[in-house]
């Protein structure tokens, strides 16, 4: 790991070196470009140098302890010992997750969809309650979002409802979100106070830019059309709605929430672009089997994720066996607690193959 360290820290040296060069300072792109490595590379890089001066610091107070005659340095050395053994078990630890591969997704802006699934409308209800929920979410997080289609039950819910959500790390944040979610309580449309089990799917798709998905025109048909639903007066009386239909793929994507025509185009393009991302990183998934057993939240789509039990107040993520009380707080939108759960669950399933490796 050390020699790794060594390779990556000259690595880091050199791009700042090239970051101070003129002709690298006058191209924009090659300066971005490793302006993001160095970013990247920055966490380990500052993790090892303070690794490294815990283990000087411990090579200094073993000198002083065995060659200073004076008893009260001699003590301050024996704790500065202590300490800096201690900074190096937890340095080495921070270093071992920090150099575990990063999802190369983590970074990109999010296509969600959220759909009813089983229980009529009451499905469509608890669709529209996880909607709230991740608007929610994202406004603590400061995302973006944009909706490109929505499909409305009646009575207040959504059989399907389709997001761009645009911020830093989204796709870290959102992927272990993708799955069945299932929902305990009785609902309004129950006159009888029985609790019914109903589930909603969310998919979370990483977006993918044109250089790494190129979509050919003659590939796809747009047809125009007049938005419907709870649109302004320009949305339902222009063509401005478009249906987008990928022939290779079979894919149909709606987008009507814009009233120009071209706004709605691009982001059936944006939508298309991201679902042909994601159907190339399934079939990669499932070459490298069992690289995708040892992650959370790759599984698939049809598997049931987590549970909301409102009888209970409880909220409980079946993949990693987590159960918090806190279901009030999560419907409002505080994810947070099941995120990091989740992220620290797929750390350790990387570490504990990484090291099997080894």
């Amino acid at each position: 790991m050390f020699e790794q360290m060594e390779e990556l820290e000259g690595h880091y040296e050199e791009i700042a070196s090239s970051l101070a060069a003129p002709d690298v300072a006058s191209d924009a792109k090659r300066y971005q470009s490793l302006m993001k490595e160095s970013s990247d590379l920055e966490p380990l890089v500052t993790t090892y140098r303070k690794y490294k001066e815990a283990k000087q610091t411990q090579l200094d107070s073993l000198e002083i302890i065995d060659t200073d005659p004076d008893e009260d340095m001699k003590a301050m050395a024996r704790e500065d010992l202590v300490q800096a053994k201690r900074d190096e078990e937890e340095l080495a630890k921070e270093l071992t997750l920090l150099l575990i591969p990063k999802d190369p997704n983590d970074e990109k802006n999010v296509v969600m969809e959220i759909r009813a699934g089983v229980g009529g409308d009451e499905a469509a209800l608890f669709a529209a309650d996880l909607y709230r929920m991740y608007m929610k979410y994202f406004d603590r997080m400061k995302f973006k979002v944009e909706t490109t289609n929505v499909s409305e039950n009646g009575l207040g819910g959504y059989k399907e409802i389709t997001l761009i959500v645009t911020g830093n790390g989204a796709y870290s944040k959102l992927k272990y979100e993708s799955g069945v979610h299932r929902v305990q309580r009785i609902p309004v449309t129950e006159s009888g106070g029985r609790i019914h089990t109903s589930t909603a799917s969310v998919a979370v798709m990483p977006e993918a830019d044109e250089v790494e998905v190129n979509i050919d025109p003659k590939d796809y048909r747009i047809d125009v059309f007049r938005s419907t639903g709870n649109g302004g007066q320009c949305v339902n009386t222009t063509d401005s709605a478009v249906r987008l239909t990928h022939y290779p793929t079979g894919i149909v994507i709606m987008c009507q929430e814009e009233k120009s025509q071209l706004k709605n185009r691009a982001k059936a393009l944006r939508v298309l672009r991201a679902k042909l991302f994601d159907l190339e990183q399934e079939k990669k998934h499932d070459k490298e089997a069992a690289e995708r057993a040892s992650q959370i939240g790759t599984g698939d789509r049809s598997e049931k994720i987590r549970t909301y039990n409102f009888p209970q107040t409880r909220c409980t993520d079946h993949r990693i066996k987590y159960t918090t009380h806190n279901l009030i707080e999560i419907m409002n939108g505080d994810l947070t607690e099941l995120v990091d759960a989740l992220t620290s669950a797929d750390q350790a399933a990387k570490l504990a193959k990484q090291e099997e490796a080894v």
